[in-house]
Formats: structure tokens, C-alpha cells, sequence
């Protein structure tokens, strides 16, 4: 079996692959990329035994068909120095190795049985399928991720919660702290559904997806689900369980608003952590007529910092804590050039909104408070 392709394209997808291969496997095959050549096409496959993702390249010329594994580090690091030219690959089954030819070289390696490969779960026929554009999905991803907890009592909470509801699809994510909120109003289903995607393929997804548009299929059951995008596809078993009710501790009405440049605030909020204490990461924010005050005290170093950013706010003086290096997090995962900041009282969670909501979406992030100790 002999076929030719380039070696910027063989490098860039196996590198994105490489991302499914754990460390340690506990098969010895699972460190290895399953190579495909059928139909004029190379399908290459890399799992973890939980996710499998493939990613498909067109072949210029091609002779024979057949499946083999090969090791990720060795031809990762045959062809990831390699700049820009096609390469010649020729497999001989009989010998089990590969030898690939390039301009000014060659390389030759063992390569493997494929049919130790495991096979990827196969979702239902009676799944649901959701259709979602490229870019949306991934900004959905990356805004959520950061949310997400590293609980093993509750591992529900540490992946990102898909609500198929009949007005809306909703992304969530949260750590019980901080939630994030994504609902996009051209996706729903008269019959609600819903699942949880654990970290990892969604880190995966926000890696590979295209911003250039596109759509992406998921199809997904009780315990698996199978994204199909533009250059592959992903296969993953699913977190199970019953994700908490997340409206139910976001607040209706918080009449309290401040509405402020984002990265005016970012920048007050770096200036003023360092001086906050290490264990809490405690920030007073103190609100008054077009004034926000930050302040931070860190008692065990004698350490304190006060900061004041111009903002719009019509409400009664007010002062809240909240947890420093959280509140960053949601401003740096929000793009708008201004934000609102919805409060209540000093115990009720504050709701960030962005300036400008993205067409036929509604961003909503929260945070719990902190107790001040006046």
C-alpha cells in the first residue's frame, strides 16, 4: 500500500489528535494512531478508550487499502520538523513497517496490527441530534470551560451541561461558586433533552472547531454522544447523572445595576489582587453614584490596596465581596467592550451581563458573594 500527501497536513491533524492520547494507557495499542486508507482517503483515529476522535485527509495518489497502528511519538516526531513538501509513505504489510520518504531522507518503523484497535461505542439509533454552527458551539465551549468544578463527590458538575428545552438550547457550566449561562433561541425541540460533556472532549472540540463557520451535528443518548464537525469527528461517553437545577439559583430580580468598561475593571481588579489575602482572594467592591471602589487587605502582611473605577449606578450605596480571581475569570471569558454588574444585597449572588447581547443569544454569567467582616 503506497499513498502521498503533505507533510504540514499529516503533522498539523496528528498533533490535534494527539491531544485524545493519554500519558498512560492501560492497553499498549492506545498509544498508537490508527491509520485508515480507503476510497482515496487516510482516516486517522486516536482514543482513550472513553473518547475517539478521527480526522480524515484526502489523498493525492494512492495504491491499496488498509488498516494499520502506528506509535504517536514515532511519527509525530518523524514529520512534525519537517517543513512544507509532500511525503511518500509505503506499507508493507507482509514486513509490518513503514517507510516514508521525503525530499532529503527517509524513515522506516515498526507499525501495528489494527485489529487490537478497540471500536468506538456506537451511539443509538433512536438518539437526539442537535445541529449547531461551528463558531457559536466553540465560543459556547470556551466560555464555559473555565466554570466547570474538579469534584469527584458530584463529577456532574465538572463537565458542560447541553438543555435542549422547547424555547431554547442552553449551555451551562458551574462550580457551585461561579455559573455560566449560554441559551441560544435557534436551537430547540419540542421535546426537551439533554446531557453533560465531560472536560476533556470539550476541550478537545474547543481546539479543533472552526470559527469560518460550518455546522456541527451531535447525536447523543443516555450514555454516549458523537460530534461530527468539518474536518473529523469525536465519539465520547458521557458524564451520567442529574445536573443540579441551575435556574433555580439565579436571581429574578437584582435592581441594583452597574454598568462599567470591562477592561477598566480587569485592569483596577490585577492592580488590587496581589494585595488581597492568598487564602480568600477577597475584593470589597464598594458602589455608589458612578463609583466603584475596589478595596483588598490582606491582615496577616499588613498589605492593602484601594482602587476606583468610573462607572454608571443610580442605586443606594452598597458593598459586596467577592472572590477576586473568579470575577476575572468571567470578565476575561465575556467579550463586550461593557458589562453589567446586576446586584440585590450584599448575600445574593451578582449577575454579569454583557453590553451587547451576541444575535439570538443570552450570556449570563453569576457569582456567588463572600461574607465581608466589617
Amino acid at each position: 500500500m503506497r499513498f502521498n500527501l503533505s507533510s504540514t497536513a499529516l503533522g498539523s491533524r496528528l498533533l490535534t489528535l494527539s491531544r485524545v492520547i493519554n500519558s498512560k494507557n492501560s492497553l499498549p495499542i492506545l498509544d498508537c494512531f490508527l491509520f485508515s486508507v480507503h476510497d482515496g482517503q487516510l482516516t486517522v483515529t486516536a482514543s482513550d478508550s472513553e473518547n475517539v476522535m478521527r480526522g480524515t485527509l484526502n489523498l493525492e495518489n494512492c495504491e491499496g487499502e488498509g488498516d494499520f497502528a502506528v506509535n504517536n511519538h514515532t511519527i509525530l516526531d518523524a514529520v512534525k520538523e519537517l517543513p512544507e513538501q509532500p511525503l511518500s509513505l509505503d506499507v508493507d504489510m507482509g514486513e509490518m513497517k513503514i517507510y516514508i520518504t521525503y525530499q532529503n531522507g527517509s524513515y522506516n518503523f515498526p507499525i501495528l496490527n489494527a485489529d487490537e484497535y478497540p471500536k468506538a461505542q456506537t451511539v443509538s439509533e433512536n438518539a437526539t441530534t442537535i445541529t449547531i454552527d461551528a463558531g457559536i458551539l466553540s465560543d459556547n465551549v470556551n466560555r464555559s470551560l473555565f466554570a466547570t468544578a474538579q469534584d469527584e463527590l458530584r463529577p456532574v458538575m465538572n463537565g458542560i451541561y447541553f438543555d435542549l428545552q422547547a424555547d431554547s438550547l442552553a449551555i451551562v457550566a458551574s462550580d457551585g461558586h461561579k455559573l455560566v449561562r449560554n441559551k441560544n433561541f435557534m436551537i430547540k425541540s419540542d421535546i426537551p433533552a439533554s446531557f453533560i460533556l465531560p472536560k476533556k472532549p470539550a476541550t478537545l472540540l474547543k481546539n479543533v472547531l472552526s470559527k469560518d463557520g460550518g455546522d456541527v451535528v451531535i447525536r447523543f443518548d443516555d450514555r454516549s454522544a458523537d460530534i461530527s464537525f468539518a474536518e473529523g469527528n469525536l465519539s465520547c461517553r458521557l458524564i451520567e447523572g442529574k445536573y443540579p437545577n441551575y435556574n433555580s439559583v439565579i436571581p429574578q430580580d437584582n435592581p441594583n445595576q452597574v454598568t462599567i468598561d470591562r477592561k477598566s475593571l480587569i485592569g483596577a481588579l490585577r492592580r488590587v489582587l496581589p494585595f488581597a489575602s492568598d487564602s480568600s482572594q477577597l475584593i470589597r467592591f464598594h458602589v455608589a453614584a458612578g463609583l466603584l471602589e475596589l478595596r483588598a487587605e490582606d491582615i496577616d502582611f499588613a498589605t492593602s490596596a484601594k482602587e476606583s473605577v468610573t462607572c454608571e449606578y443610580g442605586g443606594n450605596p452598597m458593598d459586596i465581596g467577592f472572590k477576586g480571581s473568579s470575577m476575572l475569570e468571567i470578565l476575561n471569558n465575556l467579550e463586550s467592550e461593557d458589562v453589567t454588574i446586576q446586584l440585590a444585597d450584599p448575600s445574593r449572588a451578582g449577575i454579569i451581563i454583557p453590553g451587547v447581547q451576541p444575535e439570538n443569544e443570552d450570556i449570563l454569567m453569576l457569582i456567588m458573594p463572600m461574607l465581608l467582616n466589617d
